[in-house]
Protein backbone atom coordinates (compact mmCIF):
# COMPACT_ATOMS: atom_id res chain seq x y z
CA UNK A 1 0.00 0.00 0.00
CA UNK A 2 2.97 2.21 0.91
CA UNK A 3 5.03 1.88 -2.50
CA UNK A 4 1.42 2.74 -4.64
CA UNK A 5 0.95 6.18 -2.55
CA UNK A 6 4.76 6.39 -3.11
CA UNK A 7 4.26 5.94 -7.00
CA UNK A 8 1.07 8.15 -6.78
CA UNK A 9 3.34 10.99 -5.03
CA UNK A 10 6.10 10.41 -7.52
CA UNK A 11 3.57 10.72 -10.35
CA UNK A 12 1.66 13.98 -9.15
CA UNK A 13 5.06 15.43 -8.73
CA UNK A 14 6.17 14.70 -12.34
CA UNK A 15 3.09 16.07 -13.86
CA UNK A 16 3.49 19.33 -11.67
CA UNK A 17 6.82 19.57 -12.20
CA UNK A 18 6.47 19.26 -16.26
CA UNK A 19 3.04 21.60 -15.82
CA UNK A 20 5.21 24.34 -14.16
CA UNK A 21 7.74 23.93 -16.76
CA UNK A 22 5.40 24.34 -19.60
CA UNK A 23 3.68 26.90 -18.66
CA UNK A 24 6.36 29.26 -17.26
CA UNK A 25 7.79 29.06 -21.19
CA UNK A 26 5.25 28.91 -22.98
CA UNK A 27 1.81 30.74 -20.62
CA UNK A 28 -1.20 28.56 -19.96
CA UNK A 29 -3.57 29.01 -23.46
CA UNK A 30 -0.67 27.51 -25.71
CA UNK A 31 -0.17 24.04 -23.41
CA UNK A 32 -2.90 21.53 -23.27
CA UNK A 33 -3.00 18.17 -21.07
CA UNK A 34 -1.83 16.46 -24.36
CA UNK A 35 1.37 18.52 -24.30
CA UNK A 36 1.87 17.61 -20.36
CA UNK A 37 1.41 14.15 -20.36
CA UNK A 38 3.59 13.45 -23.52
CA UNK A 39 6.45 15.80 -21.96
CA UNK A 40 6.42 13.91 -18.65
CA UNK A 41 6.18 10.45 -20.10
CA UNK A 42 2.68 9.62 -18.84
CA UNK A 43 -0.57 8.87 -20.57
CA UNK A 44 -3.25 11.41 -20.76
CA UNK A 45 -5.50 9.23 -18.64
CA UNK A 46 -2.93 9.49 -15.44
CA UNK A 47 -2.77 13.30 -15.67
CA UNK A 48 -6.55 13.06 -15.14
CA UNK A 49 -6.81 10.39 -12.63
CA UNK A 50 -4.78 12.95 -10.43
CA UNK A 51 -6.37 16.57 -11.79
CA UNK A 52 -9.24 16.86 -12.74
CA UNK A 53 -8.73 19.64 -15.22
CA UNK A 54 -5.80 21.49 -16.59
CA UNK A 55 -7.46 24.43 -15.06
CA UNK A 56 -7.35 22.19 -11.39
CA UNK A 57 -3.75 21.44 -12.31
CA UNK A 58 -2.36 25.28 -12.62
CA UNK A 59 -4.25 25.95 -9.59
CA UNK A 60 -2.69 23.67 -7.64
CA UNK A 61 0.48 25.02 -9.12
CA UNK A 62 -0.15 28.63 -8.25
CA UNK A 63 -0.69 27.30 -4.41
CA UNK A 64 2.24 25.72 -4.42
CA UNK A 65 4.70 28.38 -5.95
CA UNK A 66 2.59 30.85 -3.11
CA UNK A 67 3.85 28.22 -0.75
CA UNK A 68 6.85 28.45 -1.60
CA UNK A 69 7.19 32.05 -1.45
CA UNK A 70 5.98 32.08 2.23
CA UNK A 71 8.23 29.66 3.41
CA UNK A 72 11.28 31.54 1.92
CA UNK A 73 10.00 35.49 3.42
CA UNK A 74 9.74 33.08 6.34
CA UNK A 75 13.79 31.96 6.22
CA UNK A 76 14.86 35.56 5.32
CA UNK A 77 12.94 37.24 8.39
CA UNK A 78 14.17 34.20 10.93
CA UNK A 79 17.89 35.15 9.74
CA UNK A 80 17.22 38.95 10.35
CA UNK A 81 17.90 40.33 13.94
CA UNK A 82 14.51 40.19 16.12
CA UNK A 83 12.58 43.36 16.56
CA UNK A 84 8.94 44.83 16.20
CA UNK A 85 7.41 45.20 12.63
CA UNK A 86 8.33 49.02 11.45
CA UNK A 87 7.18 50.53 8.42
CA UNK A 88 10.36 49.62 6.82
CA UNK A 89 10.61 45.90 8.06
CA UNK A 90 7.50 45.27 6.80
CA UNK A 91 8.28 47.08 3.10
CA UNK A 92 11.07 45.31 3.02
CA UNK A 93 9.16 42.20 3.29
CA UNK A 94 6.57 43.06 0.64
CA UNK A 95 10.10 43.93 -1.24
CA UNK A 96 11.32 40.41 -0.96
CA UNK A 97 7.76 38.86 -2.32
CA UNK A 98 7.51 40.86 -5.04
CA UNK A 99 11.45 39.73 -6.21
CA UNK A 100 10.71 36.06 -5.64
CA UNK A 101 6.96 36.73 -7.73
CA UNK A 102 8.78 38.08 -10.01
CA UNK A 103 11.56 35.06 -10.71
CA UNK A 104 11.96 33.59 -13.84
CA UNK A 105 10.44 30.02 -12.60
CA UNK A 106 7.45 31.36 -11.66
CA UNK A 107 6.43 35.05 -12.75
CA UNK A 108 4.65 34.16 -15.89
CA UNK A 109 2.40 31.28 -13.84
CA UNK A 110 1.72 34.33 -11.03
CA UNK A 111 1.61 37.41 -12.14
CA UNK A 112 0.42 37.05 -15.74
CA UNK A 113 -1.60 33.88 -16.32
CA UNK A 114 -1.92 33.61 -12.62
CA UNK A 115 -5.17 36.05 -12.15
CA UNK A 116 -6.64 36.07 -15.70
CA UNK A 117 -6.82 32.02 -15.95
CA UNK A 118 -8.07 31.58 -12.43
CA UNK A 119 -10.36 35.09 -11.97
CA UNK A 120 -9.30 37.97 -9.46
CA UNK A 121 -11.19 37.15 -6.74
CA UNK A 122 -9.94 32.58 -6.10
CA UNK A 123 -6.22 34.48 -7.06
CA UNK A 124 -6.49 36.71 -4.21
CA UNK A 125 -7.96 34.22 -1.65
CA UNK A 126 -4.94 32.04 -2.81
CA UNK A 127 -2.69 34.82 -1.81
CA UNK A 128 -4.43 35.78 1.02
CA UNK A 129 -3.96 32.17 2.95
CA UNK A 130 -0.14 32.67 2.52
CA UNK A 131 0.54 36.05 3.05
CA UNK A 132 -2.68 38.06 4.71
CA UNK A 133 -1.79 36.96 8.00
CA UNK A 134 2.03 37.93 8.39
CA UNK A 135 0.63 41.16 6.63
CA UNK A 136 -2.17 41.77 9.57
CA UNK A 137 0.53 41.30 12.33
CA UNK A 138 2.28 43.77 11.09
CA UNK A 139 -0.31 46.34 10.58
CA UNK A 140 -1.95 45.41 13.75
CA UNK A 141 1.54 46.49 15.77
CA UNK A 142 1.40 49.50 13.95
CA UNK A 143 -2.11 50.82 14.70
CA UNK A 144 -1.75 50.15 18.13
CA UNK A 145 -3.62 48.50 21.21
CA UNK A 146 -6.43 51.52 20.16
CA UNK A 147 -6.94 50.06 16.68
CA UNK A 148 -9.92 48.00 16.82
CA UNK A 149 -10.50 44.80 14.65
CA UNK A 150 -12.66 47.03 11.54
CA UNK A 151 -9.46 49.31 11.55
CA UNK A 152 -7.20 46.44 10.95
CA UNK A 153 -9.02 44.70 8.57
CA UNK A 154 -9.19 47.54 6.45
CA UNK A 155 -5.68 48.72 6.72
CA UNK A 156 -4.83 44.92 5.98
CA UNK A 157 -6.40 45.42 2.89
CA UNK A 158 -5.37 48.70 1.29
CA UNK A 159 -1.93 47.46 2.11
CA UNK A 160 -2.49 43.96 0.54
CA UNK A 161 -4.32 45.72 -2.35
CA UNK A 162 -0.78 48.00 -2.51
CA UNK A 163 1.28 44.41 -2.97
CA UNK A 164 -0.72 42.95 -5.24
CA UNK A 165 -1.09 45.52 -7.27
CA UNK A 166 2.83 46.13 -7.38
CA UNK A 167 3.12 42.89 -8.22
CA UNK A 168 0.64 42.42 -11.52
CA UNK A 169 2.61 46.07 -12.69
CA UNK A 170 6.02 44.46 -12.07
CA UNK A 171 5.19 41.26 -13.29
CA UNK A 172 4.23 43.64 -16.53
CA UNK A 173 7.88 45.14 -17.47
CA UNK A 174 10.81 43.99 -18.79
CA UNK A 175 12.88 44.81 -15.78
CA UNK A 176 10.73 44.77 -12.83
CA UNK A 177 13.60 45.71 -10.21
CA UNK A 178 12.89 49.86 -10.93
CA UNK A 179 9.97 49.12 -10.26
CA UNK A 180 9.82 46.66 -7.34
CA UNK A 181 12.32 49.39 -5.43
CA UNK A 182 9.90 52.16 -6.19
CA UNK A 183 6.59 50.50 -4.82
CA UNK A 184 8.67 49.23 -2.10
CA UNK A 185 9.12 52.97 -1.08
CA UNK A 186 5.42 53.90 -2.09
CA UNK A 187 4.40 50.74 0.25
CA UNK A 188 6.92 51.77 3.17
CA UNK A 189 5.34 55.33 2.66
CA UNK A 190 1.49 53.93 3.34
CA UNK A 191 2.69 51.88 6.66
CA UNK A 192 4.59 54.63 8.06
CA UNK A 193 1.10 56.96 7.13
CA UNK A 194 -0.81 53.96 9.28
CA UNK A 195 2.16 54.00 12.17
CA UNK A 196 1.48 57.94 12.50
CA UNK A 197 -2.44 57.28 12.60
CA UNK A 198 -2.20 54.36 14.65
CA UNK A 199 0.08 56.89 17.73
CA UNK A 200 -2.26 59.60 17.26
Amino acid sequence: MARQADRSAATIRRILDTARDLFAAQGYEAVSVDMISAAAGLTKGACYHHFASKKDLFERLIDEAQAVIAARLDAMAAGRAAGPPSPRSIAAGAVAYLRLANGLDVRRLLLVDGPSVMGWQRWREIDDRHFAGRVRRGVTYLLGPAANADEIEAATRVIMGAIMEAALASGATADPEPAIVRYGQTIESLLAGLAGSGSG
